[in-house]
């Protein structure tokens, strides 16, 4: 199980948002050095969530994430507002994540991915992001007719082999992960699913791992301190 601290850039600063709310925002500083936070308390991947792509396609954090990116030691997966080729090359090849997250592209776009996983393979993961059973695209402000697994599987079909599973109604709100929903994803997928959205206790931790699914996303918790990062890492070893 790999635990994955998150780094969510709004406007240049590293934020949570409460449900993916733009309106609904807590600041925690610049965003290398909490990369660098989670990097030297034992991070062994780092996700990271260009909000401002993800809301209107801005190139705002542009400069940022790539320092960001550069300047940590461990891979890193991006994703927001990645819709095109020329997005994903610039990230994997000119600046050096490990892994891109594609999500609304995954759903409107399957030229794109068809033409990204055949050059990138596994370094494509899927982001699929869920609201009350569905699909939800653009910034989680539209919701598609589709369910989770349908876009998974037809990921599947293209190369895709991760998906980051967010459960939106639990996004920044330290109500529990929706475990349940991940493992029943991660079995009938076949896929590599981490989980992201409510994870806020050790216990949360405890449940991604025993059912095996393959890692979870901390955010809120990280921050607030209702989750010790070392201490979420010594469990997930266990």
């Amino acid at each position: 199980m790999i635990l994955f601290p998150a780094v969510d850039v709004l406007d240049n600063r590293a934020v949570r948002l409460l449900y993916g709310k733009r309106d609904q925002v807590t600041d925690y500083g610049a965003p290398v050095d909490m990369a660098l936070r989670w990097q030297q308390a034992g991070a062994e991947y780092l996700h990271i969530v260009d909000l401002n792509g993800a809301f209107d396609d801005s190139l705002e954090n542009k400069k940022t994430l790539v320092e960001l990116i550069k300047k940590v030691n461990v891979p890193v997966q991006i994703g927001g507002g990645i819709k095109s080729f020329d997005k994903i090359k610039f990230y994997l090849d000119e600046v050096g994540a490990s892994r891109v997250i594609v999500g609304t592209a995954c759903v409107t776009d399957p030229a794109l991915m068809d033409a990204a996983c055949a050059k990138y393979g596994n370094k494509i993961a899927s982001g699929i992001d869920a609201k009350d059973g569905f699909v939800a695209i653009k910034g989680w402000v539209e919701k598609s007719s589709l369910k989770p697994l349908d876009v998974a599987l037809d990921m599947k079909s293209r190369g895709v082999d991760t998906v980051i599973y967010t459960d939106i109604n639990r996004d920044g709100a330290l109500c529990g992960v929706n475990v349940d929903a991940t493992q029943k994803l991660t079995t009938d997928s076949g896929m590599k699913v981490i989980a992201s959205g409510g994870m806020a206790t050790y216990e949360d931790v405890k449940a991604v791992k025993e059912r095996g699914i393959y890692g979870a996303i901390l955010g809120k918790s990280i921050y607030s301190g209702s989750i010790d990062f070392k201490k979420a890492l010594e469990l997930s070893k266990q």
